[in-house]
């Protein structure tokens, strides 16, 4: 069965991976690991690239 893949583009910066989450190797009291989450700062989490042609500059 093919897979149809989506027009919007893909951010450069995260691949498609906008979240990533880090261990600290801390453990919290109850045992749980500390997790760092880290968002793209280019797409704000979103995963996709806005085209250049419809990026706003300007006022």
């Amino acid at each position: 069965m093919p897979v149809h893949a989506s027009n919007r583009p893909v951010c450069r910066n995260c691949d498609d991976f906008p979240v990533v989450v880090i261990t600290t190797g801390s453990r919290h009291p109850d045992g749980s690991r500390v997790l760092l989450h880290i968002v793209c700062h280019v797409c704000q989490g979103t995963g996709r690239a806005l085209p250049a042609s419809l990026v706003r500059v300007g006022k």
